[in-house]
């Protein structure tokens, strides 16, 4: 099926938990959600055959999908969720800030002022900052240099795979290390790291120039319909358990399926017998 499926390694992930072997997944049957948005859970940009099974990180989502004309939709819980699941938290002492700045894709490029949001992130943050820039802007030596030459110790968690090539199965395991290194987890913009920040433990905040891609289309309300229906994780400081909440039902961290049940629902049953 869809090759992004496999972006992040989001394949392998469940793979692993189906106990097939996470080093090459089977397809598939059906379009994975591979990041957090407000809309369907799809990326906009892409073709989809119709009655195909989308399936999707939580009930919210579903419904959101549901209310713009997706059917055959099944909520599977994010892959983020189980590698939590299988991995548990090291308990490592957590320090700093993991700052994730609002990033495009080759498609689309990040149209904001990168010197003001530092200066946001200097006046806010009590303790050391580490940056974690998308591929994109982290091969943009322009865009690094900034971020190192304010002293913040800047990172990239690597490419996440695209058509079947360059995969990372450890993408997700190497997020999870950092952002269980963190006491925070911030970005200008309420994306899936800082949920995932969340839900693994970080006290999570969204502030700073917001940025935005080259021509977004805000068909879905964009940046003020993000503050308006999520204000709980908006501010340098916020909630910690109430972001957590919102976390959960995001990732779908309350609907993980048992393996025999998630195997069933990504059609890999026949893969299952096979490797017995």
């Amino acid at each position: 099926m869809h090759h992004a499926n496999h972006y992040y390694g989001h394949a392998h992930v469940l793979a692993r938990y189906c106990g097939l072997d996470d080093a090459d997944p089977p397809r598939l049957h059906g379009y994975l959600q591979h990041g957090w948005n407000i809309g369907d859970g799809l990326a906009a940009d892409h073709e989809f055959v119709a009655g195909t099974p989308v399936l999707l990180w939580s009930e919210r989502t579903r419904r959101r999908a549901w209310s713009l004309g997706r059917r055959e939709t099944y909520v599977v819980g994010s892959p983020w969720a189980y590698l939590l699941r299988m991995e548990k938290d090291p308990g490592v002492r957590r320090e700093g800030t993991i700052w994730y700045p609002f990033h495009g894709w080759e498609g689309q490029h990040v149209l904001g002022d990168h010197a003001r949001l530092i200066e946001q992130i200097r006046d806010t943050e009590p303790g050391p900052v580490t940056v974690c820039l998308y591929w994109q802007e982290y091969r943009t030596a322009s865009v690094r240099r900034r971020y190192e030459r304010a002293g913040f110790r800047v990172i990239c968690h690597g490419y996440r795979g695209g058509r079947w090539e360059r995969l990372d199965p450890q993408f997700l395991r190497r997020q999870a290390a950092e952002l269980r290194r963190h006491r925070r987890v911030a970005s200008n913009r309420l994306c899936s790291a800082v949920l995932y920040g969340a839900l693994a433990g970080c006290e999570p905040a969204v502030y700073g120039d917001p940025m935005q891609l080259d021509g977004e289309d805000f068909a879905f309300g964009g940046p003020e319909r993000i503050r308006r229906q999520w204000p709980e994780l908006h501010g340098p400081f916020v909630d910690p358990d109430a972001a957590r909440e919102t976390a959960v039902a995001e990732l779908g961290a309350d609907r993980l399926l048992p393996p025999a049940e998630l195997t069933r629902i990504l059609g890999w049953h026949a893969a299952k017998v096979g490797a017995r």
